[in-house]
């Protein structure tokens, strides 16, 4: 556990388990900490290096932009920086857009993706989600003090006094548009999409960003020839809010990981 400074940042980051390398991103204005339910499972197979982001959890805030690309570029400087060739990326939510634009951005360092709760651009929330999220900063942010996500930064991040900030520069990012379905159809990198079956996200949503990793267009044939390299998994009983913490989860995710992936025939 430690710091690593990257890109001009203090970035935090913990190792848990031995094995091939998986990255961890946690969702918006949480920590490592979201992943506590499921880190023990994954593990136990893997080599887990889970990450706070810029501004969040131990990770002080610098002066710049909150983006999904300079987050990536965060990322894959982690890699090099821990002399990674290559590594197994799975990002929640925030750090889902997180996770897949390392893998848009360095394609050779993502080994394979798993993007939990993750849309491909921005409208693929729900209406009511982008209205919330286009409420976002800093008065929003002082309603939500005492909360459990705020009980954990105030115990843990350099400057607790951030905490406003991090909600005005997290909703500032997540009022900007983006669609990055173009670079997602040239990904060669193999993708789970794992969503919960009552998401913020529309299921025609899941359909149409696994139809762009090569989902869902054929049968895949009796013996599997003709399975798309990408998988996609809906978890039952879920919400975008607890399917982080499911065992569902790793029961996905580890399998996904571990199998040999054959090009369709």
């Amino acid at each position: 556990m430690g710091y690593a400074d990257v890109n001009g940042l203090r970035l935090w980051y913990e190792v848990h388990g031995a094995g091939h390398p998986l990255v961890l991103l946690h969702g918006g204005y949480g920590a490592v900490e979201m992943f506590a339910p499921v880190l023990p499972a994954l593990a136990t197979r893997r080599q887990v290096i889970a990450v706070d982001l810029q501004g969040h959890g131990r990770t002080a805030d610098v002066d710049r932009p909150l983006r999904y690309e300079s987050m990536a570029g965060d990322v894959a400087a982690l890699l090099r920086h821990l002399d990674l060739p290559e590594a197994d990326v799975l990002g929640y939510s925030l750090g889902g857009g997180v996770a897949l634009r390392t893998a848009i951005q360095q394609p050779g360092l993502v080994r394979r993706l798993v993007l939990v709760s993750t849309p491909c651009r921005r409208q693929g929330w729900y209406p009511q989600v982008l209205a919330a999220m286009a409420a976002q900063d800093e008065r929003v942010g002082e309603q939500m003090r005492g909360t459990p996500p705020h009980q954990l930064y105030a115990r843990i991040a350099p400057r607790p006094e951030d905490w406003p900030r991090l909600w005005a520069r997290t909703g500032e990012l997540l009022r900007r548009e983006y669609d990055w379905s173009a670079e997602v159809a040239a990904l060669t990198t193999p993708t789970l999409l794992v969503y919960a079956d009552a998401d913020s996200i529309p299921v025609t949503h899941m359909a149409y960003f696994y139809g762009l990793l090569g989902g869902g267009h054929r049968d895949a044939g009796w013996d599997g020839t003709d399975r798309p390299a990408s998988r996609l998994a809906v978890l039952p009983g879920l919400t975008h809010y607890d399917v982080i913490a499911s065992p569902a989860l790793p029961a996905a995710v580890l399998p996904f990981l571990t199998h040999e992936v054959r090009a369709p025939q």
